[in-house]
């Protein structure tokens, strides 16, 4: 089995240059790092990764925790984060805590004794895990995405969630819509109040009364965006217009509505928050509220990076809002 020296001698450099090369903890020519990989390919040589970490400290990875990865939300949220991690020479690991606090903890206990370099993670819930509140102590950089706990010192990349549910509320408004049910996610997530309050600030400005019946959780699950519109449609009088706040319960109040019958689309209009390529193709297609998760998942790598190399030693909280947009499909206006 080839040693270092061996490649050393091939690429007719010190040991201590192929080190540089295989850490990057120095500058070397290119030409130099070529003939060092040239050398490497050679022999098969393949450093000693559990090594390499036990003598400079670092691993080359960040731990990611989010709620599904089989949402494309955080399916597109990830593979930014992956792009820019990869990019930089690190590799990501992802976790799913399935809004399970339980999960959360196991995962994140986990992800430290792996010795991650830094973490990103979407807290469950309302932020009220124990292992999110034990991560400052732990001195590992981390950074939240998307959703962000009140009261912890971290960095954070965030959707303009309060901007992007007062548009799309207005829109629905402007289309003669006064009665308008709200799909909601969790209780207490940070996501969900700020959607909430845009909710509310759209209709404050056309001095439209909430009504609290037309308010509803649905966990940001496809189940609870269906039995949530089966509810709203039972009421002595129900919404002309639902807005859902998550692109999987979108799904769900899709499927109520097309069990009901495909003619209801056109008496109770549809916003969703998240768009799906095949909410275009719905008939009335589907005005939703666009994010950037890709660039949210960049983003929160590049702001970990900064921690993890000590380009920013600050404490200063860097809190990232990324712009949402309303894309205006065939919303149907309220004709009563």
């Amino acid at each position: 089995m080839a040693t270092i020296r061996d490649v050393a001698a091939r690429a007719k450099v010190s040991v201590a240059t192929v080190s540089h090369v295989v850490n990057g903890t120095r500058k070397v020519s290119p030409a130099t790092i070529q003939r060092v990989r040239q050398a490497m390919k050679e022999f098969d040589y393949h450093p000693n990764a559990v090594a390499q970490s036990l003598r400079t400290r670092k691993t080359h990875a960040i731990g990611a925790v989010v709620s599904d990865i089989t949402n494309p939300f955080f399916a597109t949220l990830v593979r930014g984060a992956e792009d820019a991690a990869i990019e930089a020479g690190y590799s990501l690991i992802v976790c799913n805590s399935d809004e399970s606090l339980e999960k959360e903890d196991r995962y994140v206990r986990l992800l430290r004794q792996r010795r991650m370099d830094g973490l990103i993670i979407s807290p469950v819930g309302d932020g009220s895990g124990l292992v999110v509140h034990e991560l400052p102590q732990w001195k590992i950089p981390f950074v939240f995405v998307d959703r962000y706990v009140e009261g912890i010192t971290a960095d954070a990349v965030l959707s303009d969630n309060i901007e992007g549910a007062y548009q799309a509320t207005r829109h629905l408004i402007e289309q003669g819509h006064r009665r308008i049910g709200l799909i909601l996610g969790i209780k207490g997530a940070t996501t969900t109040e700020e959607r909430l309050a845009g909710y509310r600030k759209a209709l404050d400005e056309a001095e439209i009364s909430v009504s609290e019946e037309l308010i509803a959780y649905g966990g940001y699950r496809q189940e609870g965006g269906r039995t949530t519109t089966e509810e709203f449609l039972a009421l002595p009088e129900p919404p002309s217009a639902i807005f859902s706040t998550n692109n999987l319960m979108t799904t769900g109040v899709l499927k109520e509505i097309v069990r009901r019958g495909t003619k209801i689309l056109r008496n109770v209009a549809l916003v969703g928050f998240d768009d799906l390529e095949w909410f275009q193709y719905v008939k009335p297609s589907l005005t939703v509220v666009m994010q950037h998760p890709r660039e949210m998942g960049v983003h929160a790598v590049e702001l970990l990076l900064d921690r993890i190399t000590e380009r920013v030693t600050t404490q200063d909280v860097r809190k990232l809002r990324l712009p949402t947009e309303l894309i205006v499909r065939e919303t149907p206006r309220n004709i009563h």
